[in-house]
């Protein structure tokens, strides 16, 4: 039972984003859309826990390569970058992005990367182990890993109001009324409909265990996208309000709003014990 939900959870997760339409809405929602605020929260803590960094970065589940715009962009000597995804679509968008970049691409899962021991300074996992084996992916994050090497792995926040709300009500009455509507011969593109997404969310305390079974050491978790607003509330909210884009700083917490953070962020360092080896196999190329 457990291998079939698996199955079906990958299912839902590689068929997000196979598709380039998909793919160029995803990149478009950092700009403009209900999910904007939660993308530019969690950009700029990436770009904080990255600030004293350098060196070989591998940006996996990297989606459509917009942490790899980014940092050519503010911090080109920086970072020789390895961009990864399980989506060729958005790898041939990384490509796209980059330009004449010189960013080694890579098709794989985070749970089977085709890299060596040990090999990069740091490692960004934003928004990937949701959609995946999460024990599996923060071993692998820890083996190419270099002793003390950075790892920032990002996370929702299943314990906030907003995912509760938005995961226990919001998309479930969406789904019902897609249902009902489909009995009254609404036509299917009018329907109201929320898709299975695959998403398995960890709270911090969860996470950190996992980081430190690897052998890793983290730190204390960072929200991000803090909000007091659920659905749908929270997208008449933001129609409204939008200085918070001169203020990314407001959208983050350590202190006693943290709880309303709707994603998290936790930086690690690999410790001198070596996690266990694995052969990893897929394909790459250089851009």
């Amino acid at each position: 039972m457990a291998r079939h939900l698996m199955g079906r959870r990958d299912e839902h997760a590689a068929a997000q984003y196979a598709d380039p339409g998909l793919v160029r809405g995803y990149a478009a929602a950092y700009e403009s859309g209900r999910a904007t605020r939660y993308f530019q929260s969690r950009l700029h803590l990436v770009d904080e826990a990255l600030r004293p960094a350098s060196g070989a970065l591998l940006d996996v589940g990297c989606g459509p390569g917009m942490l790899v715009r980014h940092l050519l962009d503010t911090r080109p000597a920086g970072f020789r970058i390895t961009a990864c995804d399980r989506s060729a679509a958005m790898i041939e968008a990384v490509a796209e992005r980059a330009g004449a970049d010189d960013v080694e691409l890579a098709v794989a899962r985070i749970e089977d990367m085709p890299f060596p021991d040990g090999a990069f300074d740091v490692v960004v996992a934003m928004g990937v182990l949701e959609y995946a084996r999460a024990r599996d992916g923060v071993r692998e994050l820890a083996r190419v890993l270099r002793p003390g090497g950075l790892a920032v792995v990002t996370m929702l926040n299943p314990l906030s109001p907003y995912r509760l709300v938005e995961w226990c009500l919001y998309w479930p009455f969406l789904r019902l009324l897609g249902k009902v509507e489909r009995l009254a011969g609404v036509p299917p593109g009018k329907r109201h409909t929320v898709p299975k997404s695959g998403i398995r969310a960890l709270p911090a305390a969860r996470l950190r265990r996992m980081l430190r079974g690897a052998g890793l050491e983290p730190a204390d978790p960072v929200y991000y996208d803090v909000t007091p607003f659920v659905p749908p509330l929270d997208k008449v909210f933001r129609r409204w309000r939008r200085e918070w884009r001169g203020h990314l700083d407001r959208t983050v917490s350590r202190g006693p709003g943290r709880w309303l953070g709707t994603g998290y962020l936790v930086t690690a360092r690999r410790s001198g014990r070596a996690p266990a080896e694995r052969t990893a196999s897929a394909t790459a190329r250089r851009v």
